[in-house]
């Protein structure tokens, strides 16, 4: 099999499928190639609920992309004809002088985000299923909530088919590289493929299409787990906020119950194991679930119930933690679009966007120098 293309898209979880949508919608011919199915459980973009938040502690630069992909999430929605963002409030918190919530509280000042300070005891009044310690400093933003990461890979590619993307899965590229006189190859399994330009969003599977990002680009094992409320009624979206939290544990998040019957919490970095992707493990295990019923346990005793489900997922980690949009050295056809360090998700329609401008007029309205691989020079 032998086609031709404007651009070819490795990788069509989040990032990928969004990047698919927007380059179709500036009338590109456009293939999109997915190693597993659409959706999957493998990789990054899966988990049932996403959480999403304009008080960015990470860096204020990320704030105008958020308030893009907050658009973006409600107009693919209203074109899909089906809800994709949910908003619950977002709160930050964490003890006296934490870097989450100081970096949340400049992010909204600088950005002027409405935005409430309050402690700890404060916010257990106002938000039963809270039991954060008296002392603790926490930051609501009222704008803040969760997507749905399944679903909105499914839209994404629903729409870019509609458009003419043609959007192959179970379908990873085994090779690519130039083609001479300009444009790429790629080689998989059930064919060769030319395009005019390249995008790279494979997720944790980026050092084997670029190796030259191998040790920059790091997955991690994640678990996700959910535990049955004792209490449902103080964990339902409309009484539960989502949190980011900077605890003695660790730094925690946790959304309310959502398409799975259970409260779900997650650890930043969850027990720092690192490798090949197709190494890291997906069974999940007893250990595994004590690392996250024991934020439950102390800080949110109401949902210490039953565990109902437990899913791994892979991050993949730069040494900053930011992420990676830029072209890839010594092959400016190839945009390398990955490496969101487990915080992306919620910028998968404005990154799609931004894909589509780099591909079509080679700059973006938004500041993205933060995210050059020369930074790591």
């Amino acid at each position: 099999m032998n086609s031709t293309y404007d651009v070819i898209v490795a990788g069509v979880g989040g990032m990928g499928s969004a990047a698919c949508l927007h380059l179709a919608r500036s009338g590109l011919r456009v293939l999109g190639l997915e190693r597993y199915d659409i959706p999957h459980a493998l990789g990054s973009s899966h988990g049932a609920t996403r959480i999403i938040r304009l008080a960015y502690a990470e860096h204020p630069s990320y704030v105008p992309l958020l308030v893009r992909s907050f658009e973006l999430w409600r107009e693919v929605g209203e074109a899909a004809d089906e809800r994709l963002l949910f908003t619950t409030g977002s709160v930050d918190a964490g003890p006296p002088g934490s870097a989450l919530f100081e970096g949340s509280l400049a992010s909204c000042k600088a950005h002027g985000i409405r935005h409430q300070a309050m402690t700890g005891a404060e916010l257990n009044r106002r938000f039963p299923g809270y039991r954060l310690p008296d002392d603790h400093l926490c930051l609501l933003q009222p704008d803040g909530g969760f997507v749905l990461p399944e679903r909105s890979v499914v839209v994404h590619v629903e729409m870019a088919q509609a458009l003419g993307a043609e959007i192959r899965a179970r379908e990873p590229i085994t090779e690519w590289g130039p083609v001479a006189g300009g444009g790429v190859w790629v080689e998989t399994p059930r064919g060769r493929y030319e395009a005019g330009r390249l995008v790279l969003s494979p997720g944790a599977w980026i050092g084997e299409l670029a190796p030259v990002l191998g040790a920059i680009a790091v997955p991690e094992r994640q678990v996700l787990a959910w535990f049955q409320p004792r209490y449902p009624d103080r964990f339902t979206p409309d009484a539960f906020p989502v949190a980011n939290l900077d605890l003695d544990e660790g730094r925690y998040y946790l959304l309310p119950v959502w398409g799975v019957p259970g409260v779900k919490v997650g650890l930043y970095h969850h027990r720092r194991e690192t490798g090949h992707p197709d190494v890291l493990s997906r069974t999940v295990n007893a250990v595994d679930e004590s690392e996250l019923r024991r934020c439950v346990a102390r800080y949110f005793p109401d949902a210490d119930g039953p565990l109902m489900a437990m899913q791994a997922c892979l991050f993949t980690n730069t040494p900053d933690e930011h992420f990676i949009i830029d072209a890839l050295p010594g092959a400016e056809e190839v945009l390398v679009v990955s490496a969101c360090s487990g915080h992306g998700f919620k910028f998968v329609p404005v990154v799609g966007e931004i894909i589509a401008d780099l591909v079509t007029t080679g700059r973006s309205r938004f500041d993205l120098s933060m995210f050059r691989l020369d930074r790591f020079r």
